[in-house]
């Protein structure tokens, strides 16, 4: 209920952006960037600008992805709302603004305009996004809570809208992959870093992460070895130099961010360090979508 001083514009406002908040509309924003830069760039490069921005199709494919992965956001709030008054109490609060019951109308809402953004598309299209917000459903209610699950299931859902494009543009080279192999394997180190971070919750609302059945320091073994494993794509990218264009340098500046995480990750287990190591990774995925415009400059 809104308080009687609150004028009907500036409630529709605030709602609004108690919606952006509980959404996380700045990752959609940037998801979106993201989408339409690997079309130009990457999975359909022959094509220009204007031509990208006038396909219709593509438009609705991005707007279905946005609002699937805001139902997602939505739906994982509802469920989470326990765990996440122990691990992120600010964010809590700012995500309970938004009453449940508004969260869950939200929820049917944005997946019934990404089905219906999907339909129009074509049948496909239809079916990909209906199995994905199954996906999203399943994780947040069921596979979150199991640990051998968990971790690599959220990575694949959050690499899944690039998938949608990259569909339609029917472009799977091994260069798309070596791609997607090196942002899956950075999501999944994240999400790792992240059980270590939200330890305490995690063990109170008795979820079944890696780091509560097999101990931090087990967790910290596999990602160790994820970031060993993340240098196979990183060479086969570096390899092509005159693919990659401008990218190359950032490929290349992954390097030694990925080595102090390595350090940070085995020199300290307080909970301060494991957000640090999180936000370089989250900063290293943002740094990656703006650097995507950069493949087209050739300094080879």
């Amino acid at each position: 209920m809104r308080p009687a001083s609150a004028s009907p514009v500036s409630s529709f406002f605030l709602r609004l952006f108690f919606v952006f908040a509980s959404t996380r509309g700045y990752t959609i924003l940037v998801l979106v960037a993201a989408q339409y830069l690997s079309a130009r760039y990457i999975l359909a490069p022959s094509k220009n600008w204007l031509q990208h921005l006038t396909d219709g199709s593509l438009f609705l494919l991005v707007c279905a992805s946005s609002l699937a992965i805001a139902g997602g956001y939505l739906i994982n709030n509802f469920y989470d709302a326990e765990k996440d008054r122990i691990n992120r109490p600010k964010q809590y609060l700012l995500h309970q603004a938004l009453p449940p019951r508004a969260q869950l109308q939200f929820y049917f809402l944005f997946n019934l305009l990404c089905l219906a953004m999907a339909a129009y598309v074509s049948y496909k299209a239809f079916l990909f996004f209906v199995a994905y917000i199954f996906g999203l459903w399943l994780y947040s209610h069921f596979l979150k809570k199991m640990f051998w699950a968990s971790n690599l299931f959220a990575a694949l859902l959050a690499i899944t809208p690039f998938f949608a494009i990259a569909i339609y543009f029917r472009n799977f080279s091994p260069w798309v992959m070596y791609h997607a192999g090196f942002l899956f394997l950075i999501i999944l180190t994240r999400d790792l870093i992240k059980d270590l971070q939200n330890f305490r919750g995690d063990w109170v609302r008795n979820y079944r992460t890696v780091a509560i059945v097999f101990g931090k320091r087990f967790t910290k073994y596999i990602v160790t070895a994820l970031l060993f494993l993340n240098t196979l794509p990183l060479y086969f990218l570096l390899k092509e130099p005159q693919s990659l264009g401008g990218m190359y340098f950032y490929f290349l500046a992954c390097i030694p961010l990925l080595i102090s995480i390595l350090v940070l990750l085995w020199t300290s287990d307080r909970q301060k360090t494991y957000l640090w190591m999180h936000n370089i990774l989250k900063a290293l995925l943002i740094a990656g979508v703006a650097s995507i415009v950069l493949v087209r400059f050739t300094p080879f």
